[in-house]
């Protein structure tokens, strides 16, 4: 099989955001998106944005346009939730976002009526069903196809790091669960999902297409739902690993890192020099750490073992890709990265709601959405002198 890698301007950037759509009051979710996004879509036609349903009908997903840097592929995202909150707000519902819902049932939910997602509930059944989670994904343009394997690799040493400062999901259907991350151990119950497959090069990737349509797995590329995987459509890496992000700077400083981190393994090969990849049983490992302690984890940061606080070696990292960041003209964005690392990730704000008013997750549900009503945008972020 052939698979045909588009062309895309090296280090572009395009952002995915999961969200969920929930009651005013209550705090529920609500499968109202097939209600307004008919409307949103035709008032949106011509926008760089989109907005389109997901699984769930509880869920919207905008996604930006084609950004040069960071901050124009968010300052689609900010536009387009302005759109969405037009027709939201006369309607009472709010918008969050999280990794998984603190107390939601997944009977209680609706599957949104397009073939596709009846026939991955139809296959997965109870974890179809069960899929009430939220992400972000990041792409970032690859200029040569050749290069795409190799970085896949070489980010998987950092997966943890991504996972541990978007991870939001402590609680699953009403239980504490003990980990920060729920959503990264449910979604990959899933066939196609979880680790990438450490392959060698785009021969080996169009082999494993090869196999999988084959054998009646998938029907093509867009149904591989690796943590990380190519994206041959857009010409991009498409970082799918993270928790959703619960603010828009925190979205910002999340693909600030993933950018860098990609202009930074490009130009290592663009130097002859080889990518170090870890052992695939480290980089499980490692994914379940993060999973379990998010910011507190101790990860695994080369071949020979090594271990770290993953706050520690997320530190020296960002300190010494910073002039990428500045290059690239994310360095502010690039910067929120050591605001969550000092403040805390979304799952320990929330875990704090709860301990505080007695374990009530409708407490948790309404911090979220006041974290995503009132928290700054991009633009107020950035205009801060603390920042």
């Amino acid at each position: 099989m052939t698979v045909p890698f588009a062309t895309s301007a090296r280090s572009s950037v395009g952002l995915e955001w999961e969200l969920m759509l929930a009651d005013r009051e209550t705090g529920d979710l609500v499968g109202r998106a097939p209600d307004f996004l008919p409307e949103l879509e035709e008032r949106t036609e011509h926008e760089r944005f989109t907005v389109t349903g997901e699984l769930l009908t509880n869920t919207i997903e905008v996604t930006s346009g084609i950004g040069d840097t960071v901050a124009a592929a968010v300052d689609d995202i900010g536009d387009a939730i302005a759109q969405v909150r037009a027709l939201t707000s006369p309607r009472d519902i709010e918008l969050l976002c999280a990794g998984s819902h603190p107390f939601a049932q997944w009977y209680d939910q609706q599957v949104t009526d397009k073939s596709r997602y009846h026939t991955l509930i139809e296959r997965t059944q109870w974890w179809g069903r069960n899929m009430m989670i939220w992400g972000i994904h990041v792409h970032v343009g690859v200029e040569d196809v050749n290069k795409v394997l190799p970085i896949i690799g070489a980010l998987a040493t950092f997966l943890p790091h991504l996972q541990a400062l978007s991870a939001s999901s402590p609680f699953w259907a009403g239980d504490r669960t003990g980990y920060a991350s729920n959503r990264a151990l449910v979604f990959q119950q899933l066939p196609t999902a979880g680790l990438p497959w450490p392959l060698a090069d785009w021969a080996q990737y169009e082999g494993y297409l090869d196999d999988m349509v084959r054998t009646g797995v998938m029907e093509d590329a867009t149904e591989v739902r690796w943590d990380i995987r190519p994206a041959p459509r857009w010409g991009t890496i498409e970082v799918r690993a993270c928790d959703g992000m619960s603010t828009l700077p925190e979205l910002a400083a999340v693909a600030a890192l993933v950018q860098v981190l990609v202009e930074h393994f490009s130009r290592e090969l663009d130097e002859g020099r080889p990518l170090e990849h870890l052992q695939p049983w480290f980089v499980r490992e490692n994914k379940w750490r993060a999973a379990r302690y998010g910011l507190e984890a101790r990860v695994i940061v080369d071949h020979a073992g090594t271990q770290r606080p993953v706050l520690d070696h997320l530190a020296e990292t960002v300190e010494r890709l910073r002039p990428i960041a500045e290059e690239l003209h994310c360095a502010r964005e690039f910067a929120g990265i050591e605001r969550i690392a000092a403040q805390g990730a979304s799952y320990a704000r929330q875990l704090a709601v709860a301990d505080a008013s007695g374990g009530d997750l409708r407490a948790v549900v309404q911090h979220l959405i006041r974290e995503f009503r009132n928290g700054p945008s991009l633009r107020e972020h950035l205009a801060d002198p603390s920042v």
